[in-house]
Formats: structure tokens, sequence, C-alpha cells
């Protein structure tokens, strides 16, 4: 099993796929919707979740998801065709780097996507190509709560405390106009949702080939957050605009 359906599965029970609750997606969805928006970006997509969410929200919104994989993109469509929405979201298969649209957005949202462009300022530099002007950026990426170990940061990566990355933010010309430090809370039932996800489904399928691959990739996965980063890793919504 690859890892574009490890994926899918294990975030059946948490679409969003990223450790943000229901009132805090909503929440930043109408700081990153102001009364003007009509063209919404996702840059990275996924399954489409941001996107429905802001679809069903707004009538008048019109949405462009764009991801690599098949799948995911697949699932956004049936999704968007259960909730009545099918017909104002435009799905493309694509790098989101290499991706270039007709028209500048109102909005342009990347929420757990910044390791697909290396890193959160690369992120917004792909995500200023695309904007209109006065327009809004909605981003995430981790940041370290406390400092790490080099074994969590083999793992996840290089990060910069809360601080300094949202100092590089500024100072990259964007103006933070809200933000939000997911909880102990989020973290916690994102990384429980998605292991056991995984659990639940290799339980579940006993007799599939990849059964016995799934569980332990649910217990690894349980082990790592446990033992290596969750008294460290952080993460870090903004809603942006550009100080130009």
């Amino acid at each position: 099993m690859d890892r574009e359906q490890l994926s899918l599965i294990a975030h059946r029970e948490h679409p969003i796929k990223s450790p943000l609750g229901d009132d805090s997606v909503q929440r930043l969805l109408e700081r990153s919707l102001s009364p003007g928006t009509r063209r919404v970006l996702d840059l990275g997509c996924g399954t489409g979740e941001w996107l429905l969410r802001a679809l069903t929200t707004r009538a008048d919104v019109l949405a462009d998801g764009v991801d690599i994989s098949p799948g995911a993109l697949a699932q956004a469509a049936r999704a968007a065709e259960a909730r009545g929405v099918r017909d104002r979201l435009r799905l493309h298969q694509s790098k989101a780097e290499d991706f270039a649209g007709a028209e500048p957005f109102d909005v342009v949202l990347s929420v757990g996507a910044a390791h697909a462009f290396g890193g959160l300022l690369p992120t917004l530099a792909a995500a200023r190509r695309h904007l209109a002007p006065g327009g809004r950026v909605l981003v995430s990426d981790g940041f370290w709560q406390h400092p790490p170990s080099n074994e969590a940061v083999e793992m996840l990566g290089e990060f910069d405390d809360l601080a300094t990355t949202v100092d590089k933010v500024v100072a990259d010309g964007w103006t933070p106009i809200d933000g939000h430090v997911s909880t102990r809370q989020e973290l916690d039932d994102y990384e429980w949702s998605t292991c056991g996800t995984l659990a639940t489904w290799a339980l579940e399928h006993p007799d599939d080939p990849d059964s016995a691959t799934v569980l332990t990739t649910a217990n690894q996965r349980r082990a790592e957050w446990l033992h290596t980063y969750r008294d460290t890793f952080g993460f870090l919504s903004l809603v942006l605009r550009r100080a130009d």
C-alpha cells in the first residue's frame, strides 16, 4: 500500500488533514473569506475539505483545487457532488508549483502542505503568484514549541520557534490579520484519530494482504508521536495580507 492510500485511510475521520478542530477551521475560513471574495484557490488541496467547507459556507464563491493525487481529487469530486457544490469546484491534477490560473484569486489556501514547496516562505511565494490585489492567504506550518531532539528534527524537518516563524513571515512582506496555534487537544485529537483509523482498518480487514503493514504503520506512527515529538511540535495557521 502506497503513501497516498495510507493517507486516505488515515484521514477518513479527520478530513481536514491537519491538527485543527471544526471550530478553528470555521473561524479561519471566516477571517479568510472577506465579503468580496469570489475566487478561492487551494494549493495542495488533497480531498478538498477546506474548499468544500468554503463552498457550503458561501454560495457566491467559485473554487479551484490543485493536487498531484488522483485518488484524493476523485474523492473531492464525489464529496462535492454529494454536498451539491460540484458545479462551483474545479479540480486540477498538477504539482502545486506548476499550476497556472487564468485569473488571480481573492483567497489562496495552503494548509499542511508547506513541505511540498520546501517550507513556509516558499509556500507564500507560490501563493503570492496567484493572489489578487488586496487578497488573503491562509497558510500553515509547524514550529517548535520547545527545543527538539535531533531525532525529532530528523523525523519532521527544520522549524523555528513561534516568534521567529512569525517574524520571518512579516519580514517577507506579509501582515498577519489573524492566526491560530493548535491546542494540545487539537494536536492530540489529530494523532489519535489518524493512528486509530489506520489501526481500525487493519483490524477490520485481517485477510487483506496489506493488513499487517497498515497495523505496523499505525503502531509506528503512534510511537513516534508519543516518544519523539509530542512535547515539542506545534502547528501554526496564519491569515495574511500583503503589506503593499
